[in-house]
């Protein structure tokens, strides 16, 4: 497993537009159209790297907890599938529907969105709030796959938390660690 960092992502940065093919829907979707009314989680991930596989249930659970209190969850996978194929969209559908996902699983084919966003490992998480504002880039716990760690969301849950009660999050945001995203 390799340890690379997220990328530092400014708060208060505006959320870079796209439109992606969601593999789930077989449909493209837009982030205007998925953004929530309370705030939008985006991550990137992919189907293979053990440091998603390890935190998949509490993405599910998260979206499951939040989305009725007006978040909305984006997960999108950039890796390059012909250098990994379990990575293809086809895949991509078929591990949401055994993930049990209740988001969009985007394909960024181009690679386009990960480069806008500065992403750099699998998962990277985005919280922005209504205004697609960044509130809080970074780890989703502490939990890591040999850590020994429980995986609870501690970390984005806190942020979540702190907007509905209608403050400002001003914790620190602690880098994701995870594998690379696999580049062109």
């Amino acid at each position: 497993m390799s340890l690379t960092p997220s990328n530092n992502f400014l708060k208060g940065a505006i959320a870079p537009s796209f439109t992606l093919f969601d593999t789930v829907s077989q449909t493209t979707m837009s982030l205007k159209e998925l953004k929530g009314e309370r705030g939008t989680i985006i991550f990137f991930i992919c189907n293979h790297c053990p440091f998603v596989i390890h935190i998949n249930r509490e993405l599910v659970q998260l979206a499951k907890d939040y989305t009725s209190r007006g978040f909305s969850f984006i997960a999108i996978s950039s890796n390059d599938v012909e250098r990994y194929p379990m990575d293809s969209p086809e895949k991509m559908k078929a591990h949401a529907f055994n993930e049990h996902y209740p988001f969009p699983y985007l394909y960024d084919e181009t690679q386009e969105v990960a480069k806008a966003y500065d992403a750099a490992c699998t998962p990277d998480l985005y919280v922005f709030d209504s205004d697609l504002k960044s509130i809080y880039h970074g780890q989703l716990d502490d939990s890591r796959p040999e850590n020994r760690i429980p995986v609870s969301g501690k970390d984005i849950r806190r942020v979540l938390e702190t907007m509905l009660s209608n403050r400002i999050y001003k914790g620190v945001s602690k880098p994701s660690i995870g594998c690379n995203i696999k580049w062109k």
